[in-house]
């Protein structure tokens, strides 16, 4: 009886970790946060900026996903890094993995390293198994002339989604130097 007690354990535990770690993966649809509490509300939060927007975090999930996406747009699509960062802001959910993430992103690209930094790391404390921030950390490490530790995050994401998910070839090429990202 003891294998069937093993087997049901490892069964339930893949079934709960499973979720997070098809999440982790990351794509452009971010997961919305769950709705805000009165100590949400109330949190006190380190910033790079003290021009914070405010938020009431009182929106819906829809709301979330159309200001995140149009976010993503400007960011993407248009090249208006600062713009994208002033949006994903004023969304209020900075502690948003994907919005942290996608916020150092649009700051390395426009040269502001020390605040990619922040956020990348901002976006892994909120999720440790992030894969697309360890990706575009890794990235940040390769401009900065750490390949050793961009290789480490390559690593990382390699463990989180393996070799065939978009954030491991993205890195994988920007180590590779065959792209910039």
């Amino acid at each position: 009886m003891k294998p069937t007690l093993s087997f049901a354990a490892l069964l339930l535990s893949v079934v709960l970790i499973a979720p997070d770690i098809v999440r982790a993966a990351g794509d452009e649809n971010p997961t919305p946060p769950p709705p805000p509490t009165t100590t949400d509300q109330n949190k006190s939060k380190k910033d790079t900026d003290t021009k914070k927007p405010k938020s009431d975090k009182s929106g819906s999930a829809e709301d979330f996903l159309r200001g995140y996406h149009a976010a993503y747009a400007l960011i993407y699509d248009k090249s208006d890094y600062a713009g994208g960062i002033a949006a994903l802001r004023a969304l209020g959910y900075d502690d948003h993995p994907d919005v942290a993430t996608l916020i150092g992103y649009a700051s390395r690209k426009l040269g502001r390293y020390d605040d990619a930094r922040f956020w990348y790391e901002r976006a892994l404390a909120a999720d440790p198994n992030h894969a697309v921030t360890w990706s575009y950390y890794g990235m940040w490490q390769a401009e900065q002339g750490n390949m050793l530790k961009a290789k480490d995050d390559l690593e990382k994401v390699r463990l989180i989604c393996g070799t065939d998910c978009k954030a491991y070839k993205m890195l994988k090429e920007a180590i590779d130097g065959t792209v910039t990202y």
